[in-house]
């Protein structure tokens, strides 16, 4: 998820904890503890994001990739991380060790909401279709949800409308509502969300606001609410995505020369569980060869068919029929040369840890979930740029998404290369 949406969780939870927490006798203790939670809670459920500091350990793209929701997203190493924040917390803020110090209910709110952020920073993570391997090292299988899109407004509004309302400044509070409104306003108007989640956001933002206005520096109502919202659209979004991984099968199945559907990795469209765009891949029994397709689905298309789903982020173009399915790519690739290559090759190898689509075109590899990502397909690795390379080291031990396809049973199945 973005930054943002993992700072607006941070802070919602440090704002309930501060709330459910028994009260300091001292004003001054009050508004410090209140303090140290909020910023406790939103610096922990950013600080995994730091990683990006590791992606020099190996050559790019395989830096990122590997190495980004890598070690530091995972359950293990959260409690270093979890130390290292509060230490560095407890440097910087000597108001901050004289609350814990002296208060016993400051030192149990600090704890969790260490322990909160980092939690939601992994599960908000596992949403979308990017993936990651939280139980590392005892299972370094990746974990996709392929729920949410990466950058959600629902968040920012079912989270950020009650916060709003806790703002003491009335000049304050109208802003950071203006803004909360604007910027999906904004989105809507270039295409990026339709009008109807619109309306579904505004509709949620003055629930939630409404609910915590009035509630009292104790009252948790709005912020119950926003919360309460948040987890019933996600489970809208785990129902429709489960609907149309089935839809996008059933339509492979009915294509010409249809095979071994292996996996299908969807990535819904913002606030809009009808719209998917997805990437699937499947091979056919004894044949030297697996198909890699991409296309818009939509769950609803006598209303909105795949072609008529919000534009700006609409892979398909030209395209004015009413079908469910699109398909938009069909790639075919050989299962001996993606094997070869891979026994062969330490870096594909590498880049192979990550890849859940992989496509190997003249030397270039690539992974078909992020072909029309906004930067441009950040996988892209060409192999002749490292053919005189020795082979990399610091390589993370993930295990190959398409073990599948790779006929790697286990982990260990695969080459060293070292």
């Amino acid at each position: 998820m973005d930054n943002l949406s993992h700072a607006l969780a941070g802070l919602a939870a440090g704002e309930i904890l501060h709330r459910l927490l028994p009260a300091e006798s001292d004003p001054r203790a009050a508004s410090t503890r209140h303090r140290l939670l909020l910023v406790t809670a939103a610096l922990a459920g950013n600080f995994p994001d730091l990683d990006l500091v590791l992606t020099p350990l190996l050559p790019a793209p395989l830096g990122y990739l590997l190495h980004h929701r890598g070690h530091t997203h995972t359950l293990l190493y959260a409690l270093p991380q979890m130390l290292l924040l509060a230490a560095a917390m407890l440097l910087a803020w000597p108001g901050a060790r004289r609350q814990l110090t002296a208060s016993r209910v400051s030192r149990t709110g600090f704890l969790f909401a260490l322990a909160l952020g980092f939690g939601l920073h992994l599960a908000m993570d596992y949403l979308n279709s990017y993936g990651l391997h939280p139980f590392h090292p005892f299972d370094a299988g990746w974990l996709y949800g392929d729920m949410v899109f990466i950058l959600e407004p629902m968040f920012w509004i079912a989270l950020g409308a009650p916060l709003a309302m806790t703002i003491s400044s009335r000049r304050w509070r109208l802003l950071w509502l203006s803004l909360l409104l604007a910027v999906p306003l904004y989105f809507t108007v270039k295409s990026f969300l339709s009008w109807y989640a619109l309306a579904v956001l505004y509709a949620v933002a003055a629930f939630g606001a409404l609910a915590q206005l009035g509630t009292g520096p104790r009252g948790c109502k709005g912020l119950a609410a926003g919360i309460t919202m948040l987890c019933v659209f996600v489970g809208v979004q785990a129902a429709a995505s489960r609907q149309a991984g089935q839809v996008v099968r059933a339509a492979m199945q009915m294509r010409a020369e249809p095979g071994v559907v292996h996996d299908v990795a969807l990535t819904a469209f913002p606030s809009h569980p009808v719209c998917w765009v997805f990437a699937a891949i499947e091979s056919s029994e004894g044949k030297d060869e697996y198909r890699l397709a991409r296309g818009v689905v939509s769950l609803a298309p006598d209303h909105l068919p795949a072609a008529a789903c919000p534009q700006a982020l609409n892979i398909l173009s030209g395209s004015a029929g009413r079908e469910a399915v699109v398909f938009v790519d069909d790639t075919r690739g050989s299962l001996k040369k993606l094997r070869e290559t891979q026994a062969q090759d330490c870096f594909f190898d590498a880049w192979l840890r990550f890849a859940r689509m992989p496509l190997l075109e003249e030397g270039v590899a690539s992974d078909l979930r992020f072909r029309s990502s906004a930067r441009g397909n950040f996988t892209e690795m060409d192999l002749s740029d490292f053919r005189s390379s020795p082979c990399p080291e610091n390589v993370p031990q993930w295990r190959h998404p398409r073990a599948d396809l790779l006929n790697l049973k286990t982990l260990s199945d695969g080459n060293d290369f070292q």
